[in-house]
Protein backbone atom coordinates (compact mmCIF):
# COMPACT_ATOMS: atom_id res chain seq x y z
CA UNK A 1 0.00 0.00 0.00
CA UNK A 2 1.17 3.60 -0.45
CA UNK A 3 3.87 4.74 1.94
CA UNK A 4 3.03 8.44 1.62
CA UNK A 5 1.23 10.24 4.44
CA UNK A 6 -1.86 12.18 3.36
CA UNK A 7 -1.06 15.81 2.60
CA UNK A 8 -2.26 18.32 0.03
CA UNK A 9 -2.98 16.66 -3.30
CA UNK A 10 -0.15 16.97 -5.83
CA UNK A 11 -1.32 18.64 -9.07
CA UNK A 12 1.39 17.15 -11.30
CA UNK A 13 2.07 13.53 -12.15
CA UNK A 14 4.76 12.01 -9.96
CA UNK A 15 8.10 11.94 -11.76
CA UNK A 16 10.93 9.36 -11.54
CA UNK A 17 12.72 11.46 -8.91
CA UNK A 18 9.87 10.80 -6.47
CA UNK A 19 10.29 7.05 -6.82
CA UNK A 20 14.08 7.26 -6.79
CA UNK A 21 13.75 9.01 -3.45
CA UNK A 22 11.44 6.35 -2.06
CA UNK A 23 13.84 3.55 -2.95
CA UNK A 24 16.99 5.44 -1.93
CA UNK A 25 16.51 4.59 1.74
CA UNK A 26 14.45 1.40 1.50
CA UNK A 27 14.65 -1.32 -1.19
CA UNK A 28 10.97 -2.19 -0.64
CA UNK A 29 9.18 0.92 0.75
CA UNK A 30 5.71 -0.42 -0.04
CA UNK A 31 6.49 -3.85 1.47
CA UNK A 32 5.59 -5.70 -1.73
CA UNK A 33 7.52 -8.76 -0.60
CA UNK A 34 6.29 -8.95 2.99
CA UNK A 35 2.89 -7.34 3.64
CA UNK A 36 -0.32 -9.31 4.09
CA UNK A 37 -2.14 -6.63 2.09
CA UNK A 38 0.08 -7.17 -0.95
CA UNK A 39 -0.06 -10.96 -0.62
CA UNK A 40 -3.86 -10.99 -0.57
CA UNK A 41 -4.09 -8.42 -3.35
CA UNK A 42 -1.75 -10.41 -5.60
CA UNK A 43 -3.80 -13.57 -5.07
CA UNK A 44 -7.03 -11.72 -5.87
CA UNK A 45 -5.49 -10.14 -8.97
CA UNK A 46 -4.33 -13.49 -10.33
CA UNK A 47 -7.73 -15.02 -9.58
CA UNK A 48 -9.45 -12.18 -11.45
CA UNK A 49 -7.67 -12.86 -14.75
CA UNK A 50 -10.37 -13.96 -17.19
CA UNK A 51 -8.02 -16.13 -19.25
CA UNK A 52 -5.89 -19.00 -18.03
CA UNK A 53 -2.98 -18.02 -20.26
CA UNK A 54 -1.87 -15.00 -22.28
CA UNK A 55 0.40 -14.65 -25.27
CA UNK A 56 1.94 -11.31 -24.32
CA UNK A 57 1.62 -9.51 -20.99
CA UNK A 58 2.66 -6.08 -19.74
CA UNK A 59 3.10 -5.28 -16.02
CA UNK A 60 3.28 -1.49 -15.67
CA UNK A 61 5.02 -0.33 -12.51
CA UNK A 62 6.48 -3.74 -11.70
CA UNK A 63 8.82 -2.47 -8.94
CA UNK A 64 10.97 -5.29 -7.52
CA UNK A 65 9.04 -7.91 -9.46
CA UNK A 66 7.12 -9.71 -6.70
CA UNK A 67 3.83 -9.82 -8.61
CA UNK A 68 5.62 -10.03 -11.96
CA UNK A 69 7.13 -13.34 -10.90
CA UNK A 70 3.67 -14.68 -10.04
CA UNK A 71 2.42 -13.54 -13.43
CA UNK A 72 5.21 -15.23 -15.40
CA UNK A 73 3.59 -18.70 -15.56
CA UNK A 74 0.42 -17.14 -17.03
CA UNK A 75 2.17 -15.51 -20.02
CA UNK A 76 4.20 -16.78 -22.98
CA UNK A 77 6.04 -13.45 -22.91
CA UNK A 78 5.94 -10.73 -20.27
CA UNK A 79 7.42 -7.23 -19.95
CA UNK A 80 7.79 -5.41 -16.64
CA UNK A 81 8.16 -1.63 -16.62
CA UNK A 82 9.44 0.68 -13.91
CA UNK A 83 11.18 4.04 -13.59
CA UNK A 84 13.96 3.14 -11.11
CA UNK A 85 16.98 1.20 -12.46
CA UNK A 86 17.82 -0.40 -9.12
CA UNK A 87 14.38 -1.92 -8.67
CA UNK A 88 14.52 -3.37 -12.17
CA UNK A 89 17.82 -5.01 -11.20
CA UNK A 90 16.03 -6.55 -8.20
CA UNK A 91 13.17 -7.69 -10.42
CA UNK A 92 15.57 -9.35 -12.84
CA UNK A 93 17.17 -11.28 -9.99
CA UNK A 94 13.80 -12.29 -8.56
CA UNK A 95 12.55 -13.53 -11.93
CA UNK A 96 15.86 -14.94 -13.20
CA UNK A 97 14.47 -18.47 -13.56
CA UNK A 98 11.75 -17.27 -15.97
CA UNK A 99 13.26 -16.69 -19.45
CA UNK A 100 9.92 -15.42 -20.78
CA UNK A 101 10.11 -12.11 -18.87
CA UNK A 102 12.16 -9.01 -19.55
CA UNK A 103 12.27 -5.61 -17.91
CA UNK A 104 12.44 -2.10 -19.35
CA UNK A 105 13.05 1.33 -17.86
CA UNK A 106 10.07 3.47 -18.84
CA UNK A 107 8.04 6.28 -17.27
CA UNK A 108 4.51 6.01 -18.63
CA UNK A 109 2.78 7.61 -20.41
CA UNK A 110 5.78 9.47 -21.90
CA UNK A 111 7.54 6.18 -22.65
CA UNK A 112 5.92 2.93 -23.73
CA UNK A 113 7.29 -0.43 -24.92
CA UNK A 114 7.09 -1.69 -28.47
CA UNK A 115 4.63 -4.44 -29.24
CA UNK A 116 1.03 -5.43 -28.57
CA UNK A 117 -0.42 -7.21 -25.57
CA UNK A 118 -3.40 -9.34 -24.66
CA UNK A 119 -2.89 -8.54 -20.96
CA UNK A 120 -2.00 -5.14 -19.50
CA UNK A 121 -1.79 -4.83 -15.71
CA UNK A 122 -1.92 -1.39 -14.06
CA UNK A 123 -1.67 -2.13 -10.35
CA UNK A 124 -1.24 0.83 -8.00
CA UNK A 125 -0.10 3.00 -10.92
CA UNK A 126 -2.77 5.22 -12.47
CA UNK A 127 -3.27 7.44 -9.42
CA UNK A 128 0.33 8.63 -9.71
CA UNK A 129 -0.79 10.55 -12.83
CA UNK A 130 -2.83 13.69 -13.16
CA UNK A 131 -5.91 13.64 -15.37
CA UNK A 132 -4.10 14.78 -18.52
CA UNK A 133 -1.47 12.06 -18.21
CA UNK A 134 -4.13 9.49 -17.30
CA UNK A 135 -5.82 10.28 -20.62
CA UNK A 136 -2.48 9.78 -22.38
CA UNK A 137 -2.06 6.45 -20.59
CA UNK A 138 -5.47 5.35 -21.83
CA UNK A 139 -4.38 6.25 -25.36
CA UNK A 140 -1.19 4.20 -24.95
CA UNK A 141 -3.20 1.20 -23.78
CA UNK A 142 -5.63 1.57 -26.66
CA UNK A 143 -2.80 1.46 -29.18
CA UNK A 144 -1.18 -1.58 -27.57
CA UNK A 145 -4.14 -3.78 -26.60
CA UNK A 146 -4.81 -6.77 -28.81
CA UNK A 147 -8.40 -7.58 -29.82
CA UNK A 148 -9.96 -9.60 -27.03
CA UNK A 149 -7.21 -8.54 -24.63
CA UNK A 150 -7.70 -7.76 -20.95
CA UNK A 151 -6.79 -4.76 -18.79
CA UNK A 152 -6.49 -5.14 -15.02
CA UNK A 153 -6.67 -2.09 -12.76
CA UNK A 154 -5.94 -2.34 -9.03
CA UNK A 155 -5.90 0.66 -6.69
CA UNK A 156 -5.59 1.36 -2.99
CA UNK A 157 -8.58 3.32 -1.70
CA UNK A 158 -7.03 5.03 1.33
CA UNK A 159 -5.82 8.59 1.72
CA UNK A 160 -2.72 9.62 -0.23
CA UNK A 161 -1.13 12.80 -1.53
CA UNK A 162 -1.13 11.51 -5.10
CA UNK A 163 -2.73 13.48 -7.95
CA UNK A 164 -5.77 11.15 -7.98
CA UNK A 165 -7.54 8.90 -5.51
CA UNK A 166 -7.90 5.22 -6.26
CA UNK A 167 -11.52 5.72 -7.27
CA UNK A 168 -10.70 8.75 -9.45
CA UNK A 169 -7.92 6.87 -11.22
CA UNK A 170 -10.01 3.77 -11.88
CA UNK A 171 -13.17 5.59 -12.91
CA UNK A 172 -11.22 8.03 -15.06
CA UNK A 173 -9.47 5.19 -16.86
CA UNK A 174 -12.72 3.26 -17.37
CA UNK A 175 -14.48 6.34 -18.76
CA UNK A 176 -11.59 7.12 -21.10
CA UNK A 177 -11.41 3.54 -22.34
CA UNK A 178 -15.12 3.31 -23.09
CA UNK A 179 -14.60 3.43 -26.86
CA UNK A 180 -12.45 0.30 -26.94
CA UNK A 181 -12.96 -1.69 -23.73
CA UNK A 182 -15.81 -2.71 -21.46
CA UNK A 183 -15.84 -3.61 -17.79
CA UNK A 184 -15.85 -7.38 -17.44
CA UNK A 185 -15.75 -7.68 -13.65
CA UNK A 186 -15.21 -5.54 -10.58
CA UNK A 187 -14.52 -6.27 -6.93
CA UNK A 188 -13.95 -4.19 -3.81
CA UNK A 189 -12.45 -4.67 -0.40
CA UNK A 190 -12.17 -2.12 2.37
CA UNK A 191 -8.64 -1.36 1.14
CA UNK A 192 -8.60 -1.61 -2.65
CA UNK A 193 -10.67 -1.94 -5.82
CA UNK A 194 -10.01 -4.30 -8.71
CA UNK A 195 -11.44 -3.66 -12.19
CA UNK A 196 -11.04 -5.93 -15.21
CA UNK A 197 -11.76 -4.62 -18.72
CA UNK A 198 -11.92 -6.48 -22.03
CA UNK A 199 -11.21 -5.13 -25.50
CA UNK A 200 -14.48 -4.88 -27.43
CA UNK A 201 -13.18 -5.17 -30.97
CA UNK A 202 -10.38 -5.00 -33.49
CA UNK A 203 -10.64 -1.21 -33.50
CA UNK A 204 -8.82 -1.31 -30.16
CA UNK A 205 -5.60 -1.89 -32.07
CA UNK A 206 -5.99 -0.58 -35.63
CA UNK A 207 -2.26 -0.77 -36.33
CA UNK A 208 -1.96 -4.48 -35.79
Amino acid sequence: MPAVAPTARRPASLDPDFFEGMYATDPDPWRFATSDYERAKYAATLASLPQTHYTSGLDVGCSIGVFTRQLCPRCDALIGLDVVPSVLDSARVRCADYPNVRFELAAVPNAWPEGHFDLIVLSEVAYYLNRADLARLVSRVKGALLPGGDIVLVHWLGETSYPLTGHEAAEGFIAGAGSFARVLKQSRTAEYRLDVLRSIGSEANPGR
